[in-house]
């Protein structure tokens, strides 16, 4: 999506289960709208909070007009393939996108795209790597030609459905995700308490959300060093993403079973 709509609105790691919300991307041309949607991969639950995440996929599923249904080099897992009836019976265009084809061979491909021809026989079938761009102009071109005409649903000016805290607290996620491992990335929730814009900085304080004492101890690291590096590599980030200089605070807060507790999802914005 960030490819397509020409801004860093997703946030991308390697890790899985990065994506958590339902993101809108929108592009405006002087003759059509699109309006992407960016939805967290497909797994089976175990938290309320997961629950949360696949009814963004449910959401945009029964909103969508077009489908893409975006793969990379690994064949599918179980739970990919359980969906595929679902994608099957909506009634409108699918496009596979089979990406990061930049990482094997013309035959690893094409073995790929037969498998994928047996299970989706209707779709549009398009190997990318949107890293690299390579792909994505055919991509944009099948998307036009199968939209349904229709007024546009945004404003020419709008760019996401998303508020600009909403990005903040994605970008700070994304570097807890690159700087920690195992458990402590998927523990974490950022809530943006305060965002002050002045006339030459803008200061941010967020809270880092953990659920219990020990992560917040690791997130906190050593005389206060790992969370600083957080701090710096977000600050960075986030003044890029909104051209002026950022001055950011973090805390870190022990919310326990806040994945499970309905209430705190739904200020989360998970329900």
């Amino acid at each position: 999506m960030n490819r397509l709509v020409g801004e860093r609105l997703s946030i991308i790691t390697s890790k899985a289960q990065t994506t958590r919300h339902r993101i809108m991307g929108i592009v405006n041309s002087e003759d059509f709208q699109i309006v992407y949607s960016d939805t967290p991969g497909i797994l089976d639950p175990k938290y309320k909070m997961q629950e949360g995440m696949m009814h963004f996929v449910n959401s945009a599923l029964a909103d969508a007009d077009i489908l893409l249904f975006v793969s990379d080099m690994e064949w599918p897992k179980e739970e990919h393939i359980s969906i595929v009836d679902k994608i099957k019976n909506k009634g409108i265009p699918i496009i596979l996108v089979i990406n990061k084809i930049d990482l094997t061979d013309q035959a690893g491909v094409e073995v790929l795209v037969d498998k994928w021809k047996v299970l989706l026989p209707e779709a549009i079938i398009l190997p990318l790597a949107a890293l690299h761009g390579f792909g994505t102009d055919t991509l944009l071109e099948h998307i036009i030609r199968n939209l349904p005409e229709s007024p546009p649903f945004f404003s020419k000016e709008e760019l996401t459905d998303k508020p600009m805290r909403f990005f903040i607290s994605e970008i700070i996620r994304e570097k807890i995700l690159l700087q920690y491992k195992k458990e402590i990335p998927y523990s974490c929730e950022v809530i943006v308490q305060s965002y002050k814009d002045e006339e030459n900085i803008v200061k941010i304080q967020a809270d880092i959300v953990v659920s219990r004492d020990t992560q917040k101890g690791i997130i906190i690291g050593h005389n206060g060093q790992k969370l600083k590096h957080v701090g710096i590599d977000a600050r960075k980030d986030i003044e890029t993403f909104i051209q002026k200089k950022v001055y950011l605070e973090l805390y870190v807060k022990v919310d326990k079973d806040w994945r499970d507790s309905e209430q705190k999802l739904k200020g989360y914005g998970y329900l």
